[in-house]
Formats: C-alpha cells, structure tokens, sequence
C-alpha cells in the first residue's frame, strides 16, 4: 500500500466583498457641482462655442454657422499670413472672424480688388467673388496686423477689416 500525501486543508477566503454604496444627495451634488465649474471654465477660457453671424467670411464660413474657437492659441504661436483668426470686437460677447494678411513693416495696397503686400500681389485662392476695391498703400505699424474677410464682393464701407492692434487676437476657429 502506498502512503497517500496529505491535503491541508484549503483556508476559506477572506475577501470581503463591499454591498454597493447608496449615493447620498451630497456626493451626487459635489460631482455636478465639479462638472459645471469644469465645463464653464473650458466654455469661457479653452473653447467657446460661437455662432458666425455675418457674410464677411463667405463661402469659407456660412452666415449663422457655428464653430469653437479655441482662446490659448495666441499664448502659444504667432499668428501665420492667410491665417483666419478671432477678433475681440466690443464687450466680452462680440468678436470677428478675419484672415491675416501682413504683418507690422509691411505694406499692403488694394488695386482693382487685388491685395499687395509689399508690392506683391498675394494669391488668395478663398476669395471667390470679386471686387473693385482700392486704397493706396500703407504701412502696417508696429504693434498691429492687417486683416480682411474673405467676401470681398461686399462693399468695403460694410467689411469691418484693416489694421488692428494684435492684442485683439482672441483665438482661432477649430473648424
């Protein structure tokens, strides 16, 4: 006969399994609570949702369009020529949608609705409607930028634009 091995015993298990917690009003109201404070800090500092309201950025940007714009874009990069930003315009609920055009040192001019920059025609391949417009040149100032819309078939006493001091810059649309 042959000695059987001895089992020890198995020990029973002492993991305690915890009964679900019932959510108290307080805990419920905290994590709301976090979740507005959250979202409005996002919505007023990161990305604040916009309604465009306008032609001057037509057909890039329809008129009662929406998009984000996203605000720390500037405390990070320079603005880039041809680039389209947003303007702080009056108060804290107003702002502008533009394109970039030259930069402080530049000339610009508009001859015949062609825009020069530098004595330079600048290809604009997003204006699709044409215009008459002129003015002679100037000297962007230190400081500013010189920004038009896209929709240059509009009247240019219509088209808010033209040099602005940098510090307007609020953003960038995210689409």
């Amino acid at each position: 006969m042959t000695p059987q091995k001895e089992v020890a015993p198995q020990e029973e298990s002492s993991t305690f399994v915890r009964p679900p917690k019932k959510k108290d009003w307080r805990t419920v109201s905290i994590r709301i609570g976090v979740i507005a404070g959250a979202t409005v800090f996002i919505c007023l500092f990161v990305l604040r949702p916009m309604i465009i309201n306008g032609e001057s950025m037509m057909p890039t940007y329809s008129s009662r369009g929406f998009t984000f714009a996203f605000l720390p874009y500037f405390k990070l990069y320079a603005p880039q020529r041809q680039q389209i930003v947003i303007l702080k315009h009056a108060g804290f609920n107003t702002f502008l949608l533009k394109r970039v055009l030259a930069f402080p040192g530049e000339t610009v001019e508009i001859r015949n609705g062609v825009l020069y920059v530098n004595g330079k025609p600048l290809d604009e391949p997003y204006v699709k409607n044409g215009c008459n417009w002129s003015f002679a040149p100037h000297e962007v100032p230190g400081g500013k930028i010189f920004v038009l819309g896209d929709n240059r078939s509009m009247p240019m006493k219509e088209h808010m634009g033209g040099m602005i001091d940098h510090s307007r810059l609020a953003g960038v649309p995210i689409w």
